[in-house]
C-alpha cells in the first residue's frame, strides 16, 4: 500500500494553493477556485473547497518537505513575509529543519540533511 494523496481543505483554494505553489517553486497552470492538485508525482497535494466551511484551527495536522538546504529556503521565505514559526536549527540527530505556518495555520516543516546523515 502506499500514501496516495494529502489533501488540504480550505475556503480558498487559490489562496493556499498559491502559497504552495510559492514554497515548492511550481506552477501547475491552474487558477481553479474549488480544486487544484500542486503535485502529481508519487504521493499527490491537493487543495480542495469541499463546499463545507472550514474554523482554520488545524492544530492535528502538519507537512513536511525535504529541501536541499533549509537555510536558504528561510531566507527565501523570510523574504517573502512567510509567518515562520522557528528559524532553522540542527537536531540532535543531525537533521537541519524550520517550521512556518501556511495562510490556513497549518503547520508546515521544511527539512535538510546533511550528507552524513540518512532520514529516519
Amino acid at each position: 500500500m502506499k500514501l496516495g494523496e494529502v489533501g488540504f481543505l480550505t475556503n480558498d483554494v487559490i489562496r493556499l494553493a498559491d502559497f504552495y505553489k510559492f514554497l515548492l517553486g511550481t506552477d501547475n497552470g491552474s487558477g481553479d477556485g474549488v480544486h487544484q492538485t500542486i503535485i502529481a508525482e508519487e504521493t499527490m497535494l491537493t487543495i480542495y473547497n469541499d463546499g463545507t466551511v472550514k474554523n482554520n484551527q488545524n492544530q492535528n495536522i502538519c507537512i513536511a518537505f525535504t529541501v536541499d538546504n533549509v537555510d536558504e529556503e528561510y531566507e527565501r521565505l523570510l523574504e517573502k513575509g512567510m509567518k515562520i514559526i522557528d528559524k532553522p536549527i540542527t537536531r540532535p540527530w543531525g537533521a537541519r529543519n524550520m517550521s512556518l505556518l501556511d495562510p490556513d495555520g497549518n503547520t508546515v516543516y521544511l527539512r535538510s540533511f546533511p550528507e552524513n546523515v540518512k532520514e529516519g
